[in-house]
């Protein structure tokens, strides 16, 4: 049986584990402080949460990301996995925990760790990534971290990027509903609607202007309705439509094909659904822990994959920026994914739980 631990900062984790489970033809049992997505395929654990206001040494003198002392939660959620650890999973997927993934291994137990952009090289996440069994990546091996070393690199599956618009593939003893292949930007995705660009391939269906989508995800971002405002009114010709966790979209599959260019944060899996739509984009990083939004920006804009930017940039910048993504239309998107790469997550998962070599 594979674990498969979940992170509850934001659903982009869960999305994520979700759609590789469901490719798994083995059992699998989730661990995380979030609820049961309906999807998922096997059991689930509910961890109790471990947050603190004021934590007793959560970083174990910097040596780890998080364990504070004498917090009951935390207790509980890591001997809740080590029972399991010692009973039946006889392999550990985190998404993502450095000291999950140190406690499993600790047991005994084959771990694998769902490799995060940014910079990991901090002694915990070296700690985690060193010990694990094998990384998956959840990016192309064309468009890999040019840091890693190439210890990391030899133990890795390069899936593409995963996306919740990629089509599942069928295999015996799976819950995958659909056969194999991927989206390209003129089909469709399951439960949306039919969305075409206009004949000038502006993605835009109606008459007098353009339209720009921003779409923002659940961590937050540092960008105002001011600084919306601000590129709103330099770009006059263009209408801006934003979605957020407080608006969010009615179908964003549609309004990501209709979109003539799609701004958005640098979240891995808003990136990879920008991939599956082949979106003509500007992906503007936000803030996070190890820089991850900004590699994920830097990666995009090196391959020439879309505009890739650290910062909002000043009002002024926006026609250029969205003329240049326009330009660079969206064909590029596939080096960033494969169009399979929930399933080849779970392959690599299953191969390594049976033994078969890399």
């Amino acid at each position: 049986m594979i674990g498969y631990y979940i992170h509850h900062q934001g659903l982009g984790h869960r999305n994520r584990a979700t759609q590789i489970a469901r490719e798994l033809t083995v059992p699998v049992t989730g661990f995380s402080s979030l609820e049961r997505p309906e999807a998922w395929p096997g059991e689930w654990v509910q961890l109790p949460p471990d947050v603190a206001q004021d934590p007793v040494d959560p970083t174990a003198n910097d040596v780890l990301h998080w364990a504070p002392l004498e917090h009951p939660g935390y207790r509980e959620r890591m001997g809740l996995m080590a029972q399991r650890l010692r009973s039946d999973v006889e392999l550990m997927v985190t998404d993502t925990s450095a000291e999950v993934t140190l406690l499993a291994r600790l047991m005994g137990v084959p771990t694998v760790v769902m490799a995060m952009r940014g910079d990991r090289t901090d002694r915990t996440h070296r700690a985690a990534y060193d010990a694990a069994t094998a990384l998956i990546a959840p990016w192309s091996r064309e468009t890999a971290e040019t840091y890693w070393p190439e210890e990391w690199t030899r133990k890795t599956t390069f899936t593409g990027a995963i996306s919740r618009f990629d089509v599942p593939v069928r295999v015996p003893g799976s819950s995958a509903e659909h056969v194999p292949g991927a989206y390209s930007s003129g089909e469709q995705a399951p439960g949306a609607r039919t969305a075409t660009r206009g004949a000038s391939g502006s993605g835009a269906s109606d008459v007098g202007g353009q339209r720009v989508l921003v779409v923002w995800g659940r961590g937050g971002t540092d960008v105002g309705d001011t600084e919306i405002e601000a590129a709103r009114a330099a770009t006059p010709g263009w209408s801006w439509t934003v979605r957020s966790p407080e608006n969010p979209s009615p179908d964003l599959w549609r309004e990501l094909h209709e979109a003539d260019v799609v701004v958005s944060h640098g979240g891995n899996n808003a990136v990879a659904e920008l991939s599956a739509a082949h979106s003509r984009a500007v992906v503007v990083a936000q803030p996070r822990p190890h820089d991850e939004q900004a590699a994920t920006a830097a990666a995009l804009e090196r391959a020439g994959i879309c505009v890739g930017l650290q910062h909002w940039p000043d009002a002024a910048a926006w026609p250029r920026l969205l003329a240049r993504a326009r330009q660079l239309g969206g064909s590029r998107w596939d080096a960033w994914r494969h169009g399979d790469g929930a399933y080849r997550a779970a392959r690599a998962l299953e191969d390594l739980l049976h033994g078969v070599p890399s």
